[in-house]
């Protein structure tokens, strides 16, 4: 079996799919393609991708769908959108579905390669300086970083590899106050882009381990400046 990373690139533009396939298949990919939402799926089925690249726009079967359907099975694939620079608002609800990055319309493909190399990465990496840390534990809340792996009241939590990243940077450092831009710096690896990203993630992020979301006891939001995780032993 070849160790070559299997991206599945959901475009119903041919053209965008040929662009991208050869640039991936330059970084090092194996590429299978689907043209609309329902091939994705079934492409899906028979053969697990590590990561998708999904265009929000596709006939039969809509991205935004796509990302729901994949997410809701449980399955942790990455998913890099590809949104138009209007799609704001889809570009938004396809985040709080679940999907880990985008790229907006028209976009460089060698900026495409790279966002999806980062959540590939993030994916699977486990860090040497990382392995050998202790699960961390929150009251309920367990975060295992090397494994990648977080649980609240002994249930394993569904978290996208995003999420993941922005639950484990914030739990080990507890008490200190950090902007949107500096977290889509140091969890994302930009040092520019859509701020609006940090603060669907949080949004997500707290529906999952806070009690009452809206009433958050562990992620913090500091007014005018940014977040901060207090944790449940925190007054």
């Amino acid at each position: 079996m070849s160790d070559r990373p299997l991206a599945l690139v959901v475009d119903d533009d041919v053209t965008v799919r040929e662009v991208v396939t050869r640039y991936l298949d330059r970084a090092g990919y194996r590429v299978d393609v689907a043209g609309d939402g329902e091939q994705a799926l079934r492409s899906v089925a028979d053969r697990m991708p590590d990561v998708v690249v999904l265009d929000l726009m596709l006939p039969r079967l809509g991205g935004l769908e796509v990302c729901r359907r994949l997410r809701r099975s449980s399955v942790g694939v990455p998913i890099v959108m590809l949104t138009a620079l209007g799609e704001e608002e889809d570009r938004v609800l396809g985040l709080e579905l679940g999907a880990d990055d985008y790229v907006t319309k028209p976009f460089s493909p060698r900026e495409l390669v790279l966002r999806v190399a980062s959540v590939l990465r993030r994916s699977r990496e486990l860090p040497a300086r990382e392995s050998g840390i202790e699960p961390i534990l929150d009251g309920d809340l367990r975060v295992d970083i090397p494994g990648r792996r977080s649980s609240l009241r002994g249930e394993e939590l569904a978290l996208t590899v995003r999420e993941f990243d922005l639950l484990a940077f914030l739990v080990r450092r507890p008490g200190q106050v950090f902007t949107r831009a500096e977290l889509l710096e140091r969890v994302w690896g930009w040092d520019f882009g859509d701020q609006s990203t940090v603060t669907v993630h949080v949004r997500r992020l707290r529906e999952k381990i806070e009690s009452d979301p809206t009433k958050p006891t562990r992620i913090a939001t500091v007014w005018g400046v940014g977040y901060r995780y207090d944790g449940m032993a925190s007054p």
